[in-house]
């Protein structure tokens, strides 16, 4: 692991960069669908983007991944539960499996827990995301609208204990997502 890794909010003169290691880091992933940088670009201009909530890793001076949490609702009959999405998460192919995007994941677990978030729900690899607690959603009885190729890869996770006991219902992500 390369340990001269910054984590640091994007700022707005990121924004160009980001996009493009966002476009880079997803050419070769087979179940990308090729919109992520255009997602980012979105997000971007949101009026729920969270700019501390969007993160970049540094290296040596040059931004070799980001990641992005947006705020977003799960709703049951009676309830609206407030959580976040996560995504993309980015890191450059030359960078990849070198625990940037681990480091950028818990980095952004922590400020979220700051800011008073409790929660996060993501669309991932099942492989990769449980080790930082992610569970399939439908633990819970969170549900989403969006076909899935599995239940494993809709996944949350609780910032603080037990904050999704009792939390069930449909996921309503940002129209960014589309």
């Amino acid at each position: 692991m390369n340990q001269n890794i910054t984590i640091r909010q994007e700022t707005p003169g990121d924004y160009a960069r980001v996009v493009e290691l966002t476009e880079k880091a997803f050419e070769t992933m087979p179940f990308s669908d090729g919109n992520e940088d255009k997602l980012v670009e979105n997000l971007h201009k949101a009026n729920t983007f969270i700019p501390e909530l969007s993160l970049v890793a540094e290296m040596d001076g040059q931004i070799a991944g980001h990641i992005l949490f947006t705020p977003m609702r799960i709703k049951s009959d009676q309830e609206t539960f407030e959580s976040l999405v996560l995504g993309p998460v980015s890191v450059l192919p030359e960078f990849q499996k070198q625990g940037i995007g681990s480091q950028l994941i818990l980095a952004g677990h922590q400020k979220a827990k700051e800011l008073g978030f409790q929660s996060v729900i993501l669309i991932g690899h099942q492989e990769y995301y449980p080790r930082f607690g992610y569970k399939p959603a439908s633990t819970w009885g969170i549900k989403t609208q969006i076909p899935l190729p599995s239940d494993d890869v809709f996944m949350a996770v609780e910032l603080i204990e037990g904050s999704l006991s009792g939390v069930s219902g449909m996921v309503v992500f940002p129209p960014e997502f589309g």
